[in-house]
């Protein structure tokens, strides 16, 4: 039973450059930067028929341009019981591919996600971070750059199941433009 998720890659020198905040947070388990991805839309553990349904309904994306995406800052989820650090992603292209393929995969029968679209970039999972351990990391972090890039395509990947933070498996791929 594959577990799936559609997502953007983070191309490798834009990887290259959100890996240097990694370090210097106890509980933390950093992701590696070639597993870097935004997350569009969380499939979960489906049987191989619906699998391939996903993947044959994701074809059905409306063909837009490739769209540049900016990360532009570090922060947390968990409020006081911090599990994940992330930087930021946004843009509204990315929310309405989101949503467009909310709309697509429950038409193959799956449920709604229930959690917020929030795009990111987890760059670590925590376990046992404190909050003031997360605010200590941010405060020694400084000035965040903003990093942009151009997406041109959005893939279906699909992960080992409850490994967490890859490797990754890119299963099929969908161009922009």
């Amino acid at each position: 039973m594959p577990r799936l998720f559609t997502g953007i890659e983070i191309p490798a020198e834009i990887g290259l450059q959100l890996s240097s905040y990694r370090g210097g947070l106890p509980g933390a388990r950093w992701i590696d930067p070639e597993n870097y991805h935004i997350t569009l839309r969380f499939i979960g553990d489906i049987d191989l028929s619906t699998a391939r349904d996903v993947s044959s309904i994701l074809g059905d994306t409306r063909r837009r341009d490739p769209f540049t995406v900016t990360i532009e800052g570090l922060d947390t989820f968990g409020g006081e019981r911090p599990r994940v650090v992330f930087a930021r992603a946004g843009n509204g292209d990315l929310t309405d591919m989101h949503q467009e393929q909310e709309r697509l995969i429950r038409r193959v029968g799956l449920p709604p996600e229930r959690r917020k679209f929030t795009p990111h970039v987890t760059l670590a999972r925590l376990r046992d971070s404190s909050p003031i351990d997360v605010a200590d990391y941010f405060a020694t972090r400084g000035h965040f750059p903003r990093l942009t890039f151009t997406a041109r395509r959005f893939v279906l990947f699909s992960s080992r199941d409850s490994v967490g933070g890859g490797p990754y498996v890119v299963e099929a791929a969908y161009p922009l433009g």
